[in-house]
């Protein structure tokens, strides 16, 4: 118990030493994120030799694991992919699925306001998601760990998963049929000592920076802070594509996996999850 207090007291006196630099009226921070989504390799339920496993998670590998820069102020964020040159393409690129949680389209997120603007592509086609911050029930514990020089505290959420009731594997969607799960448990770890309820892509309401965050079978890190930058960015408002709300891009999404999915033989097209990240 002296323990958790003495951890306590500190961030606040960490937080006390920095709140005149966040109370700054063009005070501004980046924070850079690196993500990296796990895959289930059984395609179909097909085993595979650890070697094809390995061979497909490099072609994949620009896919699965991305950086994300979230520039923000006391109220505002903005949250996109770092640009890069792409490299070559390899073989195997004939493999599409959605990727659920891991990487795709830009966040405009505006706290005070609890605004969410998205703007996702879907199978080459462009949305931009106007809808209300999603709102999540955190559930904040005493344990803390450092990443970097950053103090942080975990918090718990729990989240529905968005999408069909039932995974089909294999030509007949009558056989081998897998119940996903409707809900799961999001672990974040914040950090007081930079006091914006901001985080990567949708997240947010924490009393600090998400610096940490485990969604479903993608983990995102913060790699590096830049607070009060000398060049100031624009926080970017997405403003291409079909609006839509949540519930209306979801319902498009579904509808459209069916139809691929039919369109295949009934193979499983990557079903399941929240929505492009």
């Amino acid at each position: 118990m002296k323990i958790i207090s003495s951890k306590i007291v500190i961030t606040v006196l960490l937080v006390f030493a920095t709140v005149l630099s966040f109370a700054q009226k063009d005070f501004q921070g980046q924070a850079y994120y690196q993500t990296k989504t796990s895959l289930d390799m059984n395609f179909g339920g097909r085993q595979m030799s650890e070697e094809q496993k390995k061979q497909i998670a490099e072609r994949m590998r620009s896919s699965l694991e991305k950086i994300f820069i979230l520039t923000f102020n006391q109220s505002e964020s903005f949250y996109k992919e770092e640009e890069k040159l792409e490299a070559p393409a390899q073989g195997g690129g004939n493999m599409r699925f959605r990727m659920m949680g891991a990487g795709g389209g830009e966040y405009y997120k505006n706290v005070k306001e609890g605004k969410l603007i998205q703007q996702a592509d879907l199978y080459g086609k462009q949305f931009l998601i106007v809808d209300s911050l999603p709102k999540l029930n955190w559930d904040m514990g005493s344990e803390s760990k450092m990443i970097g020089q950053y103090l942080c505290f975990k918090a718990t959420a729990v989240r529905k998963v968005v999408g069909g009731t039932a995974m089909p594997f294999g030509r007949n969607n009558n056989e081998n049929q897998v119940e996903a799960p409707t809900e799961y448990t999001v672990t974040a770890w914040y950090t007081p000592q930079i006091p914006v309820s901001q985080g990567p892509s949708d997240y947010w309401g924490l009393p600090g920076l998400i610096l940490e965050l485990h969604d479903n079978n993608t983990v995102i890190l913060c790699s590096k802070i830049v607070l009060n930058p000398t060049e100031k960015e624009k926080l970017k408002v997405p403003s291409k594509g079909k609006v839509v709300t949540t519930a209306e891009y979801e319902k498009i999404a579904q509808e459209k996996e069916a139809e691929m999915r039919e369109n295949s033989g009934g193979r499983n097209m990557g079903g399941g999850g929240r929505g492009p990240f």
